[in-house]
């Protein structure tokens, strides 16, 4: 019996383990999608930012 009951629990941890991983994995790649999806917003408005400069260039000349 003690033999069955020690198997259970070490599956029932390895399942847990197994769990636990999966959601930090699923953090992880929640957050690289921010920070890329941040990297992005930020390009686009220095890219912004440029041709408005471009612009001005071009009006003061």
């Amino acid at each position: 019996m003690g033999m069955k009951d020690d198997m259970q629990q070490k599956a029932q941890q390895a399942r847990q383990k197994a769990e636990q991983a999966r959601q930090q994995a699923q953090q992880r790649g929640q957050q690289a999608q921010d920070k890329a999806r941040q990297q992005q917003q930020e390009r686009h408005q220095q890219g912004r930012q440029q041709s408005l400069d471009d612009i001005q260039d071009d009006l003061g000349e």
